[in-house]
């Protein structure tokens, strides 16, 4: 019990990290979609079933967003097994590519 207290406390300071130090991509696209723009609320770096960290995050659709930089070309592997573990909990997982988000919200789709 206490190890998983712990680990909890430590996802979730790291996920408090993670909003104030955002990428680039990560806080452009979070602008575009936050306040219901979507008409569907998202969180940013949500801590999930007390090992993951998801940049954002619908609860109404369990529906995770996470945007990929350059290392997540040498981790697929680990995504992958991440992405199966979060569909588990019945989340939906949508990767966009860092670069992608940055160019098309530049253009203003």
């Amino acid at each position: 019990m206490r190890s998983s207290r712990n680990r909890n406390q430590l996802l979730e300071e790291r996920a408090n990290q993670m909003r104030r130090a955002p990428t680039l991509a990560e806080a452009r696209l979070f602008e575009a979609v936050r306040a219901g723009r979507l008409g569907v609320a998202f969180r940013r770096q949500v801590p999930l079933a007390g090992r993951f960290i998801a940049d954002l995050y619908a609860p109404e659709l369990k529906l995770i967003v996470e945007v990929d930089g350059l290392v997540h070309e040498r981790q697929g592997r680990a995504d992958a097994r991440r992405d199966r573990a979060l569909a588990r909990l019945g989340c939906h997982v949508l990767r966009l590519r860092a670069e992608v988000v940055m160019s098309d919200l530049a253009r203003g789709h």
